[in-house]
């Protein structure tokens, strides 16, 4: 069963990242900015430790390079989300788009390519985050589109009444969408409400993200998919 991850309880918690990666001289880097940038950051150096500390519940959101040693970080992705809705950012080799997709096909929020500047991996955890946790404060009243209904405060979705197992970025596409419903919402403007940055060229992430949702709502009674591709445009989520 995967467990759903808990909230961030406000943007000024301290939030708790976990890293991953055998570069131990990168991380004691990233370490040092993330922790004056306000984190507790928690270093393990194999894939094997990532997913033992993954899992422990001690912390908000894992940073995983793709190269591991023991277990990949592949591997170590999918024993991860088979478990839990924990964020997980990637980090790949730059320009390796193989890694990339399999990653966010695989349930991986987001990814950054290395060498990455502290600076940028601290923007992107806390955009992450900030969406992970920003409907905590919210009220319990869901949001129904169709036979679809979100609870954003409890980061929980069902469909005519079955539980969606969605990742973090999975439901904040799937929000963003139902909240506008039967029109088309475009790709920049789902990059920068779900991933919480510009949409850059070349990027597939949000197609990526999109076809799992598909396959996890399934289709209308039509043979439809629930989520239409206008061409050029963005996506139309069809309320039923």
């Amino acid at each position: 069963m995967i467990r759903p991850m808990k909230p961030v309880e406000s943007a000024s918690a301290t939030a708790r990242v976990l890293l991953v990666d055998d570069d131990v001289e990168l991380l004691e880097l990233l370490r040092d900015y993330l922790e004056k940038d306000g984190f507790e950051v928690a270093c393990v150096h194999d894939g094997n430790a990532g997913v033992a500390a993954a899992l422990s519940g001690r912390h908000d959101i894992v940073v995983l390079d793709v190269m591991t040693p023991g277990v990949s970080g592949i591997q170590a992705l999918t024993q991860i989300r088979t478990a839990t809705t924990l964020p997980v950012l990637m980090l790949t080799a730059r320009g390796d788009d193989a890694d990339r997709i399999v990653g966010l096909e695989l349930g991986a929020d987001d990814y950054v390519p290395k060498p990455c500047t502290p600076r940028e991996l601290a923007a992107r955890l806390r955009a992450i985050l900030k969406r992970v946790g920003g409907g905590a404060a919210d009220g319990t009243q869901p949001l129904v589109a169709g036979k679809l209904c979100l609870w954003p405060a409890q980061r929980r979705a069902e469909l005519d009444g079955r539980p969606l197992e969605l990742t973090s970025t999975e439901f904040n596409l799937l929000e963003t969408l139902a909240r506008r419903a039967g029109h088309t919402v475009g790709k920049s403007e789902l990059s920068k409400e779900a991933l919480g940055r510009p949409l850059t060229r070349f990027d597939r992430s949000i197609d990526v993200h999109v076809s799992s949702i598909r396959q996890k709502l399934g289709p209308l009674d039509d043979g439809r998919s629930r989520i239409q591709t206008v061409i050029r445009k963005g996506y139309l989520l069809v309320i039923d």
